[in-house]
């Protein structure tokens, strides 16, 4: 009798602890949605830009080309990024995507500045003639209110 009771006992405070780490989980996120102040039901919306890289033409990040000198060009140009650190996380994050070459350059960045820094650091390595930039500059969050 008393194996049974024991037993009992622990399979509740398993459940019990799980209910506990559950709810603290939930007061986390729901405390860090409001530091950033951020809504978890609101989701970002990229279907547009989806909808664009869906198309054979365009080149996205599952087609960099695995050769060598292709891997080695897009390394040296995240080289170049990632050691300016002027630049905003979302520049440091912009898709270098290399084929036979060819750089193409995709993804938002805070300002025109910043577009023009990345822009620059992969002309520097794969030559000007070599690079294509599909950089967006991001909308401020600001922009459209007043």
């Amino acid at each position: 009798m008393s194996k049974i009771f024991l037993r009992a006992a622990l399979a509740g405070t398993l459940v019990l602890s799980g209910l506990g780490v559950a709810s603290a989980q939930t007061r986390q996120s729901s405390n860090a949605n409001a530091q950033t102040g951020t809504n978890a039901n609101h989701q970002p919306d990229n279907s547009g830009v989806n909808r664009r890289d869906r198309s054979a033409q365009e080149p996205t990040a599952d087609q960099q080309k695995e050769n060598t000198s292709d891997r080695e060009l897009a390394q040296k140009i995240r080289r170049a990024v990632m050691e300016d650190k002027s630049l905003s996380t979302y520049a440091h994050n912009v898709k270098i995507i290399t084929q036979n070459g060819m750089v193409t350059l995709k993804g938002p960045v805070n300002s025109r500045d910043e577009k023009d820094k990345v822009e620059m650091k992969a002309a520097e390595v794969a030559g000007k003639d070599h690079v294509t930039s599909e950089i967006e500059i991001a909308k401020s969050k600001n922009e459209g209110r007043q």
